[in-house]
């Protein structure tokens, strides 16, 4: 078996959605049910307010609430790893110290977005929160989100602060993640879901994924499979994931919209998304509620 780095928060992690009301407020009941559920069918770890928790559109309070919810729900079963990224250093470490308050495990930090900051300025910006919390830090290197990536050499730089363990990967840059990995003991979590298995192939920690909400048993089972040495079963398995996740992540539609979309077809805990977002219409729907049919 391919050796790995040691998984800070489990391997199989769900990017959770923000459960809300048919009224658009928080749905803290909602939140605690599809916790629950998805740590029974297989997550090891959840992270709240990222991208997939609509986190740009969602107060600081509510942030707070969200994580002493979830951690209440999943009562240890699983790590809890609240997002606490904006494009504003103090903001930032403000909102560290209260997830860190409220029963958080670990944080997931952004990239700081819209001004795109030089990349000393992006290591500052990480060392600052860091610095500031007794947490662990998954460092979220999303540069098409946020305008700017966390190169290579930063993340090397980053790799020796003792609270910084680990990157959620979205840079589409595989080549530059196995470079790290070769380097330093970062856990590398895939956070787009067609690169699960080849990160986890390659000494990946695991996956940080919007589409566990809806299939969190089989997307598990992969990284099991490929654990117990059985490649065939894990490479079926990401395969029969694979249209699902095209649907959900490529159609053009935010995998938020998509997800919360599925969930509600499901009858589980979802609600509607925050303007600028739009829901998705039946169509899309039914088409995401057929992909998710097939995948069994």
């Amino acid at each position: 078996m391919t050796s790995r780095t040691p998984a800070p928060f489990g391997r199989a992690l769900c990017a959770m959605i923000t459960p809300f009301t048919d009224a658009g407020t928080l749905d803290l009941d909602g939140a605690q049910r599809l916790a629950d559920r998805l740590v029974t069918d297989g997550c090891e770890g959840l992270v709240l307010s990222g991208t997939t928790g609509e986190s740009p559109t969602t107060s600081d309070a509510e942030k707070s609430a969200l994580v002493r919810a979830v951690a209440d729900a999943v009562a240890g079963r699983a790590r809890v790893v609240a997002g606490v990224g904006s494009n504003d250093t103090r903001h930032t470490a403000e909102l560290a110290l209260a997830a860190e308050k409220a029963g958080a495990d670990g944080l997931l930090v952004v990239t700081p977005y819209y001004s795109k900051p030089p990349q000393d300025a992006v290591a500052a910006h990480f060392l600052a929160v860091a610095d500031g919390s007794g947490l662990p830090v998954l460092l979220y290197d999303i540069p098409g989100r946020t305008g700017t990536r966390i190169a290579p050499e930063t993340v090397l730089r980053l790799a020796d602060h003792p609270r910084i363990v680990g990157v959620k990967d979205c840079a589409y840059d595989i080549l530059a993640s196995q470079r790290v990995m070769a380097r330093t003991d970062l856990a590398y979590y895939a956070g787009c879901d067609e690169y699960d298995l080849a990160l986890y192939a390659v000494g990946g920690a695991g996956y940080i994924s919007t589409v566990a909400n809806v299939i969190p048993r089989q997307l598990r089972s992969v990284l099991d499979a490929f654990d117990a040495g059985d490649h065939a079963e894990a490479r079926r398995g990401q395969l029969a994931a694979t249209p699902l996740i095209d649907l959900m992540m490529a159609s053009g539609l935010p995998g938020t919209v998509t997800a919360k979309a599925l969930l509600g077809a499901l009858g589980l805990p979802s609600g509607p998304v925050r303007a600028p977002l739009l829901p998705a219409g039946r169509e899309v729907t039914d088409e995401l509620r057929a992909a998710y049919d097939a995948v069994g």
